[in-house]
């Protein structure tokens, strides 16, 4: 779900800008899956561009504010979500812990590091969305850990339907601050990408697996 069309589209033309996301329908990433993908994005890279992370930190803080009023804490999912969480909590002046993507192999061996209690009432900031496996793992160890998950709150989707079917299957509400629809329409504005790029990143997200670039 995105809250704000107008945000979304700035938001996705400034990873674009800083090219956070990059974009090549022809020459294709390969991602650890095996999938092709004619789109490669690292919003850790909004972290080095002050005006793009204040920008991303206040939307986050006023889809919070609008979608979960009653929010307790912030939960940051590793290791994406880590910095833009403790940005987010010190903006609401809130709590602040994060989620490994495993238990520690030492020590207390914790998945969940920072003090947090049961019944707390948790928003997780995510940077991104793709399957949506490793993000539900996160919201499922708060769960088991007695917390009350409210939703996820993440910078970008690509939208796949596998990562809806995720979402509703786990009852976790999504937001998203920008998504693949609102960077193609940036990307479109922009120049970065021709009209026969846009069909074939289109044709991309309907199906990641099969998708094969155009030549």
């Amino acid at each position: 779900m995105i809250l704000n069309t107008q945000s979304a589209i700035k938001i996705a033309e400034s990873l674009l800008q800083i090219k956070a996301i990059k974009l090549n329908p022809t020459n294709p990433f390969q991602w650890a899956s095996g999938w092709n993908s004619p789109i490669y994005c690292d919003n850790r890279k909004t972290l080095s561009y002050p005006p793009v992370r204040t920008f991303i930190r206040q939307q986050f803080v006023e889809a919070i504010n609008e979608r979960y009023p009653n929010v307790e804490i912030i939960a940051g999912v590793a290791t994406g979500g880590i910095a833009l969480g403790a940005l987010v909590a010190e903006a609401m002046d809130l709590p602040f812990a994060y989620v490994r993507s495993a238990s520690k192999g030492h020590g207390m061996q914790n998945m969940i590091e920072g003090d947090i209690f049961a019944d707390q009432k948790v928003v997780v900031i995510e940077d991104l969305i793709s399957t949506g496996g490793s993000s539900l793992k996160a919201v499922n160890a708060l769960r088991e850990y007695g917390c009350d998950t409210l939703g996820m709150v993440a910078i970008f989707t690509y939208g796949f339907d596998v990562a809806k079917r995720n979402f509703e299957d786990n009852k976790c509400d999504l937001v998203t601050l920008s998504d693949y629809d609102s960077m193609l329409t940036a990307a479109v504005s922009a120049n970065y990408v021709s009209e026969t790029d846009t069909t074939s990143l289109s044709e991309w997200r309907k199906s990641p697996s099969t998708w094969t670039p155009n030549k």
